[in-house]
């Protein structure tokens, strides 16, 4: 089993920037970030294969938020820029020790066994 460790979360104002770390304990090829909000479903946000660095993102925050990775460091990023107060939620990241496709697992995410234990986000003024 992976086990994943979320981090930067925090309060911000709108239009402000935030940058969630995950940390990966065990073997995985790729890392992914979901969001909930209250009274909201499940939201892919963005993932990363490792192999090749591939990235893919949902709809809402293409051109706001990036993700990286650091293999030396086995740690995933999430640099979130011009957030809105619709950003806040718990984000998590998720992973699998089975290899999974990115672009199936931001809008079905069932098949992924590991979870971080989650990070609020409140974008405020």
């Amino acid at each position: 089993q992976v086990q994943l460790v979320e981090s930067g979360g925090g309060l911000v104002q709108p239009g402000g920037s935030l940058r969630l770390s995950c940390e990966v304990f065990g073997r995985h090829t790729g890392v992914a970030w979901f969001r909930q909000a209250p009274g909201k479903e499940r939201e892919g946000v963005a993932c990363i294969h490792n192999n090749d660095g591939s990235t893919y993102y949902g709809d809402s925050v293409k051109g706001r938020f990036t993700i990286s990775g650091d293999n030396a460091k086995n740690t995933v990023y999430l640099q979130m820029n011009s957030l809105r107060p619709e950003d806040t939620a718990v984000y998590y990241c998720a992973t699998d020790s089975v290899p999974f496709p990115c672009q199936v697992v931001l809008t079905s995410p069932e098949g992924l066994d590991d979870w971080g234990q989650g990070t609020q986000v409140t974008v405020s003024s």
